[in-house]
């Protein structure tokens, strides 16, 4: 089982810190942890970021109060705020099979079935990762994997606004939209709903 951890709404740089501070201790043996915050607006940007992903200036991105992070996850550039749920779980990968693939599939599930909860079909969408309703994005995934503990993980869209993605190329997949739980289920769905919901499928699937 794992233990389960929520930061409520913290810094991107601050929760990165936690993230790898709990990722130490889990390399030497610790339990595995699920990790939940809401981060203010910032984009964060992937090992394979492009600059050309952002559709504005550095200096406009700033002006609206939205800060840009470089990290060490993997993909390209997407956007954390108030209203969308961000997971980390920080779980040792030697007890879950040590397989990237497998686990980056399994994330996908657990977001699949999270979906499923609110009368929401998600589906894959090969070769790219992370979880979509019809051609609209719903969710990110971005980890990264050091000593077979991965950190970093999946950013489920709630109740946010959705219109700092259009400063950016989401993830640098041209040509599709993003969505939230609350536009696909016509009522509003709150981070709580949001974690509540993807603690059980992380449950369900790693128990």
């Amino acid at each position: 089982m794992f233990e389960v951890l929520d930061l409520g709404r913290l810094g991107y740089r601050d929760a990165w810190d936690r993230q790898l501070q709990i990722a130490e201790g889990v390399s030497q043996g610790g339990p595995d942890t699920l990790v939940f915050v809401e981060h203010p607006p910032v984009l964060t940007l992937g090992a394979s970021f492009h600059e050309e992903n952002l559709l504005k200036s550095r200096e406009e991105i700033g002006a609206l109060g939205i800060e840009l992070i470089s990290t060490d996850r993997g993909g390209d550039v997407t956007f954390h705020g108030p209203g969308q749920i961000v997971a980390y779980p920080i779980f040792d990968l030697g007890r879950h099979g040590k397989d990237l693939h497998k686990w980056l599939r399994n994330l996908e599930e657990v977001l699949i079935q999270t979906l499923q909860t609110f009368g929401v079909q998600g589906r894959r969408f090969a070769p790219h990762t992370g979880v979509w309703v019809e051609d609209r994005k719903v969710a990110a995934i971005g980890i990264k994997v050091k000593r077979w503990v991965s950190i970093h993980g999946i950013a489920l869209n709630c109740n946010n606004d959705l219109k700092p993605f259009e400063l950016i190329v989401p993830c640098g997949i041209q040509g599709y939209g993003v969505t939230s739980l609350t536009l696909e289920t016509g009522r509003d769905v709150s981070v709580q709903e949001g974690r509540s919901a993807l603690t059980r499928s992380f449950e369900l699937l790693f128990r």
